[in-house]
């Protein structure tokens, strides 16, 4: 029986990889697919730490901005921890060979040699200022950070020895007496379904960003498969009306256009190429100040001429050559046009200080899949890539503790046959409605009415379509008969757990009568201390 089993292998999932491994618990790591193509990679600008390398900073500056940018949703104890150990954490991803941007210490001195052997590695790491931040403090690997930290860690795993169970879908979790004890799995190549029995697991499985289908920088395997098995499963989740937009994804495409862009120097202007935002705002204000101006029938676009075809290619390589691929522009000589769309879920699996799920003993949660109470109402840009590292190590040092003294029973089969029996149901029903037609009108649907700015009415008609949506659900289904290697199951899957965290969000929106951080209510544009300084967590009463 496996002491520790973490499901998603994203940052989060290989930092709690790693740090179970060394506390000395047996641990396999399943994804539905490959490591190195997991969201984590697509985290381009920076990681925060309060190191000062740049200027000067301290932790509780890094801690007041946190605050700030949550809107007073936060959890301050879990805030002090995560910030605190940023600078610890950045310091073991320099160990493990995280390649991080570096400042010149003095590289036209004589004596830059001797210099450069006093000088520890912590603090030749170069940083940038993002949006809400009152310092320069996000390190980075140029505009590459996500996917260096992601392939860093993936090969420190693969080095350690730990095991990997790729293309596997989880299905369901095994939960008897409200403790976890493993998961039930699809083996997407074979078509197998498989248990896998365990004394502790780890949920680390991305955000629900993939709902809002064609209008997120999100991929469209980010449909909250994790939440929904926990929910399913008894456990809680909370704040999910909180759905961060990104100011900048690329016009046609929704690729995101990352605010190490804007960090750097760029510009926000409209099509009479005047700015109307300082561009470093939190996400969620300049998001919207965006929203105003295309409610005017305004274009927008971010400006990047003027810092210079140099800077550009040393810093930013991925921006110029994103904005060449898929908008056809040169931001060294011209506009980029862009929009804002979804880019963060805020919301996920309620947990405790340990980063337990509320609801399910043994079962941890941790990255953008869990509300660890870190970002509140609008999450500090650089802030995810810390979370999902030195608090993916804090789950699995927890997981494992857990494991310890955990039963090594297994659970019975009940939960394996169950899924064995669903999937076998979708071999062989009918399908007479195409629900790709409805998985991209959902996406269109959230977009307008549960998207930057909000409405009584615009929610209430989007919760009523997903009604129908779920009751049309029955029609629906796979057309591939395909055993091996079925994308289709697979898509099919990742809707109805989409279409089943789709009310939560909504539902969730509109209870909450107030404006604050990224949920905007035109009809309430005030924030409500009184009634709303809260986390409104929603739970099942009956397990499915």
């Amino acid at each position: 029986m496996i002491d520790v089993l973490i499901i998603g292998s994203g940052g989060a999932g290989l930092s709690a990889a790693l740090a179970a491994k060394e506390a000395g618990a047996s641990v396999l790591v399943v994804g539905k697919m490959y490591p190195t193509n997991s969201q984590t990679a697509m985290a381009q600008g920076g990681m925060n730490a309060a190191l000062g390398n740049v200027e000067e900073d301290h932790v509780s500056l890094h801690i007041a901005d946190t605050i700030k940018s949550a809107h007073g949703l936060c959890d301050e104890d879990t805030v002090r921890h995560m910030c605190a150990d940023a600078p610890q954490t950045i310091a073991w991803l320099e160990r493990i060979g995280v390649p991080f941007s570096r400042i010149d210490i003095g590289a036209a001195d004589d004596n830059a040699e001797a210099l450069s052997s006093e000088v520890s590695p912590l603090h030749t790491i170069a940083q940038r200022k993002m949006g809400g931040a009152s310092a320069k403090r996000a390190c980075y690997a140029q505009d590459y950070t996500g996917l260096k930290l992601l392939h860093t860690l993936y090969d420190t795993c693969l080095k350690e020895g730990i095991a990997f169970l790729d293309e596997h879908f989880l299905l369901e979790l095994i939960v008897p007496d409200d403790t976890a004890k493993g998961a039930v799995v699809l083996d997407i190549r074979s078509g197998e379904v498989k248990q896998i029995d365990a004394k502790s697991v780890i949920i680390a499985t991305g955000g629900y960003g993939g709902i809002y289908h064609g209008y997120t920088t999100n991929m469209y395997g980010a449909s909250g498969d994790g939440i929904a098995a926990v929910l399913r499963a008894g456990g809680a989740v909370s704040d999910m009306e909180f759905v961060q937009f990104h100011p900048t994804g690329l016009k046609h495409s929704a690729i995101l256009m990352s605010e190490s862009a804007r960090g750097e120097g760029g510009y926000l202007v409209n099509s009479k190429q005047e700015r109307f935002v300082d561009e470093l705002k939190p996400r969620d204000e300049v998001a919207r100040a965006i929203f105003e101006q295309l409610q005017k029938q305004e274009e927008v676009f971010l400006d990047l001429r003027h810092l210079g075809e140099e800077k550009l290619m040393t810093l930013l390589p991925q921006e110029v050559a994103l904005c060449k691929l898929h908008e056809g522009v040169d931001p060294v000589s011209e506009l980029v046009p862009i929009k804002p769309v979804t880019h963060y879920t805020m919301g996920g699996i309620d947990v405790d200080y340990a980063l337990e799920v509320n609801g399910i003993k043994g079962c941890f949660a941790v990255g953008e899949c869990a509300n660890a109470k870190v970002h509140g109402a609008n999450r500090l840009g650089g802030n995810s890539l810390l979370e999902i590292t030195a608090f993916g190590r804090f789950a699995g040092e927890n997981a494992y503790k857990h494991a310890v003294y955990a039963s090594s029973k297994p659970a019975n089969s009940n939960v394996l046959h169950a899924c064995q029996k669903k999937i076998e149901r979708l071999f062989t029903q009918e399908a007479p409605i195409d629900f790709y037609t409805h998985r991209k009108a959902l996406g269109k649907r959230f977009y307008e009415n549960v998207g930057i700015v909000r409405t009584e009415a615009g929610l209430t008609q989007a919760l009523e379509e997903v009604v129908a949506t779920q009751i049309a659900l029955k029609k629906m289904g796979i057309r591939d008969r395909s055993k091996t290697n079925n994308q289709n199951l697979v898509e099919f899957l990742e809707f109805e757990n989409a279409l089943m965290l789709a009310p939560t969000i909504i539902s969730a929106a509109l209870a909450r009568k107030e404006s604050r951080g990224a949920h905007c209510r035109s009809d309430y544009p005030q924030s409500d201390d009184t009634h709303f300084k809260k986390h409104i967590v929603l739970q099942w009463k009956d397990k499915q």
